[in-house]
């Protein structure tokens, strides 16, 4: 069954064509990947799915309803989270409150019961703590909680905006270069931890990444991007054997040493 459906996406800025004609699908349950060289279009096409960026043309669904003229927040409520390239976490806030502030969207207490801290607005904000420690435990962060997040290390920090993309309680997750700037080991234990999202929490996941050797052993389907138009899509193997891959990726021979072939 599909979930998230991008038909016809075209977009540009002051004349300049970033993406055209985009089509592509992420079957519900799916782990998939986004690729292509700097520049094609990949974190614009991000920014049109979850709200950012308005697209002049074209369709996007999440579960049959059409999310492309929705507000970023309201994309998130219907079940759209995700990460971003530079880590985005806020200041002088600790790492559980980083990841409670995920739950705003689905919190019902009102501002009056939140100014008089009513029962209600009390007991729904010690849910929303217990689901932003369980979201911590999860991504692996059993410790450091009442710590200002942005003095973690990188690579927990990197889990602290996970957890916060999955305390929105989303069907699709999108993780925006995710890899970059860990090291071996945390590569391998995010691997791990992005199949948990899928298996254990029932989450979809759609990934753009620069580590292509990561992407094709996460991946069950990837989509090439290229120049702002979708050249190729398919499994690992038959996007590392494609020749228009091969040759979006700066030439053959250059192409080959990029996609771990």
């Amino acid at each position: 069954m599909t979930l998230l459906q991008v038909q016809g996406v075209s977009l540009s800025f002051a004349g300049s064509k970033v993406l055209q004609g985009v089509n592509f699908a992420v079957a519900e349950g799916a782990i998939a990947s986004l690729i292509g060289p700097n520049g094609a279009g990949k974190t614009s096409l991000f920014n049109c799915i979850t709200g950012f960026y308005k697209p002049q043309a074209g369709s996007i669904r999440l579960a049959g309803t059409e999310t492309l003229r929705m507000k970023p927040h309201q994309v998130t409520r219907s079940g759209i989270a995700r990460t971003f390239q530079n880590v985005r976490l806020f200041r002088e806030m600790s790492v559980t409150e980083n990841v409670m502030s995920g739950l705003h969207c689905r919190t019902s207490a009102g501002i009056i019961e939140s100014i008089l801290r009513l029962p209600g607005q009390r007991r729904e904000e010690m849910m929303i703590r217990d689901f932003a420690e369980e979201c911590l435990t999860f991504v692996g962060i059993t410790e450091g909680w009442d710590r200002d997040a942005t003095t973690l290390p990188y690579g927990w920090q990197r889990r602290v905006e996970i957890a916060r993309a999955l305390a929105t309680k989303p069907k699709l997750l999108l993780l925006d270069e995710p890899a970059a700037g860990l090291t071996s080991s945390e590569k391998e234990d995010l691997i791990g931890l992005i199949g948990r999202i899928r298996d254990q929490r029932g989450i979809s996941v759609l990934l753009i990444e620069h580590d292509t050797g990561l992407v094709m052993r996460v991946s069950e389907r990837i989509s090439v991007l290229d120049h702002g138009v979708m050249i190729a899509e398919g499994a690992p193997k038959e996007i590392q054997a494609n020749p228009k891959v091969i040759e979006a990726y700066l030439g053959v021979e250059d192409g080959e040493a990029s996609l771990g072939l």
